[in-house]
């Protein structure tokens, strides 16, 4: 009995040490976490380098006209047979003035690059009437040139950039634009018997007082519309022929109008003014009691009453000084009592322009019962 328990017993322990033995043993976790494997980083091959960028071209390339018809038309320009007399060159990024055929009557020269202009050209274009330059790089105009184009009636050379009146201009001239130019100077004798001369513009330059002589404009007996806007003038001009009708000084820095300016002036109808430095010190009450005299703009100075003027102004610009009140007993240019029926008689005022002062509504009544024909008033 003993015996068959001892044996049982061991063989019990024998399996027991068996299951033991083939277990698989369990793996401890780790404590700390893996490190993470960075690949290693490769250079790029390096790139083939970029060209440096070119800067543009000072002058585009020029561009040629279409065939024509006519052998003597160049390249760079283009005739029309329904213009036969027009050579047409503008936009076309030319440097220099090609040969103009001898039939030419109007040359188109605007929007290019041309810095002279030398007389080699006009050998044979002395049938010009028509030259127009505007918008180009012009520092230099030849005198002899305007010898070949001795009937030469308009001449536009305005957005160039002169610093003189070019010499030698020719008498027939009708119209001379300079304007948007550098000119500082108008030589002695420029405008020496041109008496044909109706349009001079010298807008946007650098002129002033010491730039022009007092017998500048002296020859200039047919002159209808002088513009000398936009330049540095302290002074009205000297000699300014009476025959004008239009003459224009806006943005310079005028502040004195010599009370006897306008005498002997009969068809001057428009006077502008505009910002300039013009205060009641420096304009003479009735300096502007002008019989012809239809639009007068003062605006943008430092004025604190409104100057006497003639009743046949129809436009008056008083905008932006410094005027306090209005008295239109004290301005009217005739008697409050005349007949109101009788409109002939009254002033002929119809637009006034007062904002920008220190004045308030509502306009007073003398201003109302004086000027009748008044469409419009801004205060």
């Amino acid at each position: 009995m003993k015996a068959g328990t001892g044996l049982f017993s061991a063989l019990a322990l024998f399996l027991l040490l068996g299951a033991v033995l083939t277990q698989t043993p369990r793996q401890k976790k780790p404590t700390r976490r893996p490190g993470i494997t960075r690949r290693r980083s490769v250079p790029k091959p390096a790139e083939p380098a970029l060209p440096e960028p070119q800067e543009p071209t000072e002058f585009p390339p020029v561009i040629l006209g279409p065939p024509s018809m006519y052998i003597d038309c160049p390249r760079e320009c283009s005739c029309s047979p329904s213009y036969p007399n027009a050579l047409n060159c503008e936009n076309r990024n030319i440097r220099n003035i090609p040969v103009i055929p001898p039939q030419t009557q109007y040359l188109y020269l605007q929007n290019n690059f041309i810095s002279e202009v030398t007389a080699e050209p006009f050998i044979n274009a002395t049938e010009i009437r028509w030259v127009n330059l505007a918008n180009n790089r012009i520092h230099r105009i030849d005198k002899n040139v305007f010898e070949k184009v001795p009937a030469l009636l308009y001449l536009y050379v305005q957005r160039n950039n002169l610093k003189e009146v070019p010499a030698g201009l020719p008498v027939s001239l009708e119209q001379l634009r300079l304007g948007r130019n550098r000119i500082s100077k108008i030589p002695a004798g420029s405008f020496s018997h041109m008496g044909n001369l109706t349009l001079l513009d010298l807008y946007h330059n650098q002129l002033s007082d010491s730039g022009m002589g007092k017998n500048t404009f002296k020859d200039l007996k047919g002159l209808v519309q002088l513009n000398l806007a936009h330049n540095i003038l302290k002074k009205m001009p000297a000699g300014v022929p009476s025959s004008l009708i239009q003459l224009f000084l806006d943005k310079n820095r005028i502040d004195n109008v010599p009370k006897d300016y306008f005498d002997g002036f009969t068809h001057l109808a428009f006077v502008r003014l505009n910002y300039n430095q013009l205060s009641d010190k420096g304009l003479p009450k009735t300096v502007f009691n002008i019989t012809s005299l239809l639009d007068l703009q003062l605006s943008h100075n430092q004025l604190a009453s409104v100057p006497l003027f003639n009743g046949h102004l129809e436009h008056l610009h008083l905008d932006h000084n410094s005027i306090e009140s209005i008295n239109g007993t004290q301005i009217c240019p005739y008697s409050l009592e005349a007949d109101p029926s009788d409109h002939n008689m009254g002033p002929r005022l119809r637009y006034l322009r007062l904002d920008g002062n220190h004045l308030s509504p509502p306009i007073p009544l003398d201003v109302i019962m004086c000027f009748r024909h008044l469409h419009s008033i801004v205060i």
